[in-house]
């Protein structure tokens, strides 16, 4: 009798297999493996390193799952920490470019191998371009009522934040949004702080306990 190979042997290798390190295996079967954590930590590593395979490699996923992961979030707070993840990059570099528009570039030069001098040269070439590309330098403003509205555009740390602590979509509108995220800063304060401090607006806080007279050493 012949044996068979094992099923698994079928698997087509690819980027979506996940390191055995780092199963991807999840207790929220929705999302194949990404749970709030791990979406969190992907965007942290994808606004450090703009790079999607990457990012997704550092928390055992693949490339293409984690697209797949973003089409089936598009419009929530995933998606949307997504975008601030490259936008925190492309700001970086719209800002050094403008710089070289506006102020050039310092060229050294060279006689007999020692520096005598330096000029500036100014690249037309960019100037005119970042000219043209200037309505998509400027970020349109979004309507304040809307839920995304309570982040900033790009607010990375506090969509990442949000994205772990779910739900994963928004709630109603950007009020609720605030007020979710006003009662974690306040929790978070109060793990901070300790959960046995006592708050000092308490009726009796700061006021010593009495002490009877035998304890003071006094008499009866």
């Amino acid at each position: 009798m012949t044996d068979q190979p094992h099923p698994s042997s079928f698997v087509p290798a690819g980027d979506d297999i996940a390191p055995a390190s780092l199963p991807a295996t999840s207790a929220d079967p929705r999302h194949g493996g990404w749970t709030p954590a791990r979406q969190a930590a992907f965007l942290r590593e994808l606004a450090a390193t703009h790079n999607v395979s990457a990012a997704a490699r550092a928390v055992g996923m693949g490339r293409q799952s984690a697209y797949k992961l973003r089409a089936r979030l598009r419009g929530t707070p995933f998606d949307r920490a997504w975008e601030a993840a490259f936008a925190a990059r492309f700001d970086v570099l719209a800002e050094a470019a403008l710089d070289r528009a506006l102020n050039g570039v310092e060229v050294p030069h060279y006689y007999n191998g020692e520096l005598v001098g330096t000029s500036r040269r100014y690249d037309e070439r960019l100037t005119l371009a970042l000219l043209a590309m200037r309505q998509g330098l400027v970020r349109k403003p979004r309507y304040d009522f809307l839920p995304e509205a309570a982040f900033e555009t790009g607010d990375l740390a506090g969509l990442a934040d949000r994205v772990e602590r779910g739900p994963p979509h928004w709630r109603g509108d950007a009020e609720e949004e605030r007020e979710a995220l006003s009662e974690a800063e306040a929790e978070g304060e109060r793990s901070e702080h300790g959960a046995d401090a006592v708050d000092p607006g308490e009726e009796g806080a700061g006021v010593p306990a009495e002490v009877s007279p035998t304890d003071r050493g006094g008499i009866i």
